[in-house]
């Protein structure tokens, strides 16, 4: 509305100022032209658009100010037709503009109202002059016309005609036009829901998804793949792919060599950096994306974290060679140890009955230390296939410490260059059977010994800490400062029968892994080559124990 009233306006002032032209010029394109009348049409179309503005603040509505402009503006043509010469004047023209716009606002029916008043003012004017009922003034834009009635009536109705058409042609446009503008907004609509829907399946699923364009650069990425990668959208975004996924291009000519790869065939393993620098593996999926017409777009690339899924199948085959082990330890148990005992009685009494020369008695010392050897072996053997047996009760681990440091004085492999600096928190008590932690502390020391020949520093460290989902840990770090341990060897030493020493058996962190597994704990190592290396040990103080057994721990004190 407030359009209509400024191209009012402007036509407005166009007019006045094309008579004001030829004012100034004083032609004779206009001989008879009133221009003083002229002008006050011009002000009083002026004075009545400020009218409509002042309506509009008034009224809230178009209808009043609508109507009234309509009103207005078919009399201010017929006075303008009138001044400019009648039946000859050219500004009949603007008899149409007024029925269009009626029609926008007021559509089909009243642009035909409209129509039907242009015609009857128009032709009333016409009339009214023919016969001198007023004042009739000459036109000087075109050639002196017949005056006849005939030319008058067919100038009459071919001028209604062509308001009726014109009011007809622009309902029907506008109508098509609305039509369009309707079918055009329920598709935007449905697109909308469509994409919205699109978008939330894409966010809602728990599988990260992103796409790349021909560029190499991510032009979408999920609420699944920001979780999973730890990455933020606004940061990954049109960066190129290899900078976050640096295997795509080799994924990605994997697939082009076989595009018709199906199921396993089409997935593949990938390493990345999350944002805390971590590795992630993630078992990834790539496809074409295609567009409207088939067109290729770029990649979409479908990944889900199976970090967590190869920690336990790590695990888990941990366990299944432990089970095996075990079983094989059962068995050489049964087969070996009768034998052993037979042969080992048997060296003792032939000892004790015997005078041996010399040499026969540094060959009997050989047997002897060789059945100690095996001996020891197979009491390895046994703890790992089956942990020992005993009771659980609640020890202090610094006491333990302690006692074990003690121990070490009088072991081989203690040299006075090694120190000792001891951490010991007040609040490590921990409830597990006494014999299983004095084998894992054991085994955990005397592998730092034995990695410092010449001397060095060894770090002993407790801790109690409580994890995110409520549990309580106590925290043991043993550490060296030794030649560390290769990134190769890390992955094996927990194996059995795997070590770098040569009087080893590598069953020590086998058997600590065992103990620390069936205590519901974990094991990690982190180690540098010639910084050394650091066990850390987390066991669980579980809650519901704790709280059963401290009543008789605080009863066995007041007795």
């Amino acid at each position: 509305m407030n359009g209509l009233i400024l191209s009012r306006i402007v036509i407005a002032t166009i007019l006045l100022g094309i008579f004001v032209f030829f004012d100034l010029k004083q032609t004779s394109s206009h001989p008879e032209i009133r221009f003083h009348p002229f002008y006050s049409l011009i002000l009083t179309t002026y004075l009545l658009s400020f009218l409509y503005v002042i309506l509009l603040k008034v009224f809230k509505t178009y209808s009043v100010s609508m109507h009234l402009q309509m009103t207005c503006d078919v009399l201010l043509i017929t006075v303008l037709v009138h001044m400019t010469g009648g039946v000859g004047s050219i500004y009949s023209s603007l008899y149409p503009l007024v029925i269009i716009y009626t029609v926008l606002f007021a559509e089909r029916k009243g642009g035909f109202i409209v129509a039907t008043a242009c015609s009857l003012f128009y032709g009333s004017l016409l009339i009214l002059e023919f016969y001198g009922m007023i004042d009739r003034a000459s036109s000087s834009v075109v050639p002196e016309i017949s005056r006849d009635a005939g030319y008058l009536y067919s100038r009459i109705c071919i001028h209604a005609l062509s308001f009726f058409v014109v009011a007809f042609l622009a309902s029907f446009v506008i109508k098509q036009e609305k039509t369009a503008r309707i079918l055009l907004a329920e598709k935007e609509s449905a697109l909308d829901r469509l994409d919205m829907l699109h978008r939330s399946i894409i966010e809602s699923i728990d599988t990260g998804i992103l796409t790349v364009n021909l560029e190499g650069r991510i032009q979408s990425f999920n609420r699944a793949a920001v979780q999973i990668t730890g990455l933020s959208a606004e940061n990954v975004l049109n960066r190129d792919i290899s900078s976050i996924f640096s295997d795509f291009y080799s994924l990605l000519d994997r697939f082009s060599k076989a595009p018709s790869a199906k199921g396993p065939e089409r997935r593949m393993e990938m390493r990345i950096r999350n944002q805390d620098h971590e590795e992630q593996i993630l078992g990834c999926s790539l496809s074409q994306l295609k567009g409207s017409r088939g067109e290729h777009l770029g990649e979409i690339l479908i990944f889900q974290d199976l970090t967590d899924i190869k920690k336990i199948e790590a695990a888990y085959e941990k366990s299944r060679r432990l089970a095996f082990v075990g079983e094989m330890a059962a068995g050489l148990a049964h087969e070996i140890r009768n034998p052993l005992a037979a042969i080992s009685g048997s060296i003792q009494m032939l000892k004790k009955d015997l005078k041996l020369d010399p040499l026969d008695e540094r060959l009997m010392k050989i047997v002897l230390r060789g059945k100690d050897q095996l001996e020891n072996v197979m009491k390895d053997f046994l703890l790992l296939a089956k942990p020992a047996a005993g009771n659980k009760e609640w020890i202090n681990l610094n006491e333990l410490i302690e006692e074990i440091l003690e121990s070490l004085l009088y072991i081989p492999d203690w040299t006075d260059e090694i120190k000792i600096e001891k951490n010991l928190s007040d609040a490590a008590m921990l409830y597990v059977n006494r014999t299983e932690m004095q084998h894992v502390l054991w085994n955990l020391i005397i592998n730092a010994l034995q990695a410092m020949p010449g001397g060095g520093r060894l770090s002993i460290e407790t801790r109690s800490f409580i994890d995110e989902s409520g549990e309580d840990f106590v925290q043991l770090l043993i550490g060296d400062s030794g030649n560390g341990i290769s990134s190769e060897d890390l992955e094996k030493i927990y194996q059995p029968f795997f070590t770098t020493k040569e009087r080893g058996t590598g069953l020590g962190l086998a058997i600590v892994g065992r103990i620390i597994e069936n205590c519901s704990g974990f094991l990690a190592v982190d180690s540098e080559i010639g910084k050394g290396t650091v066990f850390r040990v987390c066991l669980p103080r579980s809650r519901e124990i704790q709280d059963a057994a401290l009543p008789d721990m605080e009863n066995t004190r007041a007795a």
